[in-house]
């Protein structure tokens, strides 16, 4: 008798922790697990900001799958996936090759919501991955040599678009990365200019209003230029286009304003509500009893109106009963209904100060920088136990990963 085959589309935060656990669930033999992801390595989506202004090697964001998981236990595929045949039972790759699955995990994670902004798709460059980033670092050094040829200040301008938890963060990497930059390439720091806009009254505008006001102050100690209650209305090689007649020469153009649904969703022959992959209570594709979707591509409604948010604290905690979910399948046992129970947030100014909701308690400056750090171990802790965190820390290679720049 065949072993039952499960297949994971996707390694990020969903996708890897899904297969760490299954490695634990399963018994020896009990199934063959495969996992496919279009690059090499697994990245931290939170400290993605910091690969974007250069203030982290890149392996501590980027790190190799292979190294995460038992390659005794669930077999790696790199391959970028085309499309999803659902009578077939079969996931199709870029190179032609066709993976057969019994149990099916979706979990490729997000697109840019561009909101038909002329120029977004063409000229931003966007908080999306790992590559993406690399794309701006480079934007940033290229600028910074261009400028000292010819002088032009646009080159000097990074206008952030969005002033949710994904913008200040990188505004504050921003404030604190460019100096070190200017100084290596022999550039007047005082001559930059950091700008963000919000369609919001304010940055972080779900937050309580002393979060709101103590954020907007470290942003102002940055000398960041605020324009909120603002919309972009258009984008092009050397300028943004806002509302009341405003334009800012720029180069760069940083957009954090939205995500949507993984498109290759669209292409599994499965039922595709709001760009995203419907799930029932037990995390399987809407009509279906093998397919399962976690994280930013799928669609779970805590209530009759509202679906969870796209967040790595969501599919963290749907990766444990998605795994628990699918031994149960093949096993032919009761499935568990997920809850989501969300435990706060924190969103870092910086390295020294953050801004955060825990329960009912807020949190700002140095210590929510400090908790933000807890966080994040306690992720690589997860994922690769003690020996991860010291070697993230102390141990990590300075070997840059090889990707290419184009977004």
């Amino acid at each position: 008798m065949n072993k039952p085959k499960i297949v994971i589309l996707g390694a990020g935060y969903g996708g890897i922790i899904t297969s760490k656990k299954l490695e634990k669930l399963l018994k020896s033999g009990e199934a063959d697990v495969t996992l496919i992801n279009k690059h090499e390595y697994h990245y931290i989506t939170t400290q993605l900001h910091k690969t974007g202004a250069g203030t982290a090697a890149d392996r501590q964001i980027a790190m190799e799958i292979p190294e995460l998981i038992n390659e005794q236990k669930t077999n790696f595929i790199k391959g970028s996936v085309t499309s999803v045949d659902v009578k077939k039972q079969a996931v199709y790759l870029e190179d032609g090759e066709s993976v057969e699955y019994d149990y099916l995990l979706i979990a490729l994670g997000f697109d840019i919501e561009t909101f038909g902004i002329p120029g977004i798709k063409e000229h931003a460059f966007a908080i999306r991955s790992f590559r993406s980033t690399k794309a701006i670092y480079n934007q940033i050094t290229r600028q910074l040599t261009q400028y000292k040829e010819d002088k032009d200040p646009s080159r000097l301008t990074f206008v952030v678009a969005g002033g949710g938890f994904t913008g200040v963060e990188m505004l504050g990497e921003l404030a604190e990365g460019l100096p070190k930059l200017c100084k290596k390439y022999d550039v007047p720091y005082e001559e930059v200019k950091i700008v963000t806009v919000e369609a919001a009254p304010s940055v972080i505008p779900f937050f309580p209003k002393e979060s709101i006001q103590y954020t907007t102050e470290v942003l102002e100690k940055f000398n960041i230029n605020m324009y909120m209650s603002t919309k972009i209305l258009e984008c092009t090689p050397d300028k943004v286009v806002l509302e009341n007649n405003i334009e800012i020469p720029t180069r760069t153009l940083i957009w954090s304003c939205g995500v949507k649904g993984n498109p290759i969703v669209q292409n599994c022959g499965l039922p595709v509500e709001k760009g995203k992959l419907p799930v029932d209570p037990y995390l399987r594709v809407k009509d279906t009893n093998n397919i399962f979707s976690i994280g930013d591509c799928s669609l779970f409604m805590k209530d009759e109106k509202n679906a969870l948010p796209p967040t790595a604290q969501v599919a963290l905690q749907e990766a444990d009963v998605c795994a628990k979910n699918i031994v149960a399948a093949l096993r032919g046992e009761t499935l568990k209904a997920f809850e989501y129970h969300h435990k706060g947030s924190v969103a870092s100014i910086g390295n020294f100060a953050a801004v955060g909701k825990v329960g009912n308690f807020r949190l700002s400056g140095l210590f929510a920088a400090f908790m933000k750090q807890v966080i994040e171990a306690r992720y690589l802790l997860n994922l690769g136990g003690p020996s991860l965190i010291i070697k993230q820390h102390f141990g990590v290679s300075k070997e840059p990963v090889k990707v290419t720049a184009n977004q």
